[in-house]
């Protein structure tokens, strides 16, 4: 009997090591305060989930180490792969390691360059960037009138410019403006990039502020940047009420920012949401479920009249 319930034993062990799931996440920086509530996102529902293992690593905004990771991945065995792309020109020859591996592959949040021809175990979750920088331009657009402020003149600050989000999020301004969606007139007197960094902004909105050029806002691909110029401008004596200034993602330090009066307008981007969309499509896939090829999680306008939904979210 005793060696009846042993066997038993080892039957359910092997039972449940059967149905445990392995996966690879490849983040393209741990230190990115957006990134950072994607990742913990996927992390917070592994754990809720019985037989599920993450193996979360930091390839530190460097794309040749992101490749060696999913190779590693690969060689190690594991169920399905997670990937925050690095450089989402780059994703080819991610795809093609996967696929050749027969391994299934997520992207999320940044959009791979081969999104439209991804092979059949593999997908892309996120949100649809389209709506991104059309919700945050349409929103200065209307302070901008509410201010009679007619025509408007608007710095840019985009992100990386590798990255496909930072390439549509300004596309979106350009298509708000040629579109008629704008309620003003409004004119971009430069835009560059400040690569989604805080420090970089604030260097760049200073070097704009001391060409002495008349402006009445900045509209940034990102909070940090965004944060940066608030910074910038706030060192230089200028009145945050004289200016409006737009981000998208809806972070901590940005929804504490518009408390302040400084931040005019952002965009939520469920970044929980993101990972957790990524996790369920990771593995479903590991077990042969059929997926979308885009999966998009939306995005949200967040103001002063309604940011207090989203102060516990991102």
């Amino acid at each position: 009997m005793k060696k009846v319930l042993i066997a038993a034993s080892l039957v359910s062990l092997m039972s449940t090591s059967a149905m445990a799931e392995n996966i690879g996440v490849s983040m393209a920086l741990f230190d990115d305060n957006f990134l950072t509530v994607l990742r913990n996102g996927m992390i917070a529902q592994a754990k809720g989930m019985e037989g599920v293992d993450l193996q979360v690593e930091d390839a530190q905004n460097d794309v040749a180490k992101q490749l060696d990771q999913i190779k590693n991945f690969v060689a190690s065995g594991v169920d399905a792969i997670i990937v925050n792309p690095v450089d989402t020109s780059a994703t080819e020859a991610m795809s093609a390691a996967a696929s050749a591996a027969g391994v299934p592959l997520v992207y999320v949040n940044r959009e791979p360059v081969n999104v439209d021809s991804l092979p059949d175990n593999q997908a892309f979750v996120a949100s649809d960037e389209r709506d991104s920088g059309t919700l945050e331009t349409m929103a200065v657009c209307d302070l901008f009138a509410k201010e009679g402020k007619n025509p408007a003149r608007v710095y840019v600050m985009m992100g990386e410019l590798s990255n496909q989000a930072a390439v549509q999020r300004t596309q979106d301004i350009h298509d708000v403006m040629e579109g008629g969606k704008c309620a003003v007139k409004l004119e971009i007197i430069d835009q560059q990039t400040a690569n989604w960094s805080r420090d970089e902004a604030q260097d760049l909105m200073t070097n704009w502020l001391s060409t002495g050029e008349r402006f009445d806002g900045v509209i940034s691909n990102n909070d940090e940047m965004a944060i940066g110029a608030i910074q910038a401008m706030k060192a230089s004596g200028l009145s945050m009420k004289d200016v409006v200034v737009g981000g998208v993602d809806a972070t901590q330090d940005a929804l504490a920012a518009m408390g302040a009066g400084d931040l005019d307008v952002t965009v939520f981007q469920d970044a929980a949401g993101q990972g957790a969309g990524a996790l369920d499509a990771a593995l479903k896939l590991a077990k042969g479920e059929s997926v979308d090829k885009k999966v998009y999680i939306p995005f949200q306008l967040v103001t002063p009249e309604n940011m207090e939904k989203y102060t516990s979210k991102n």
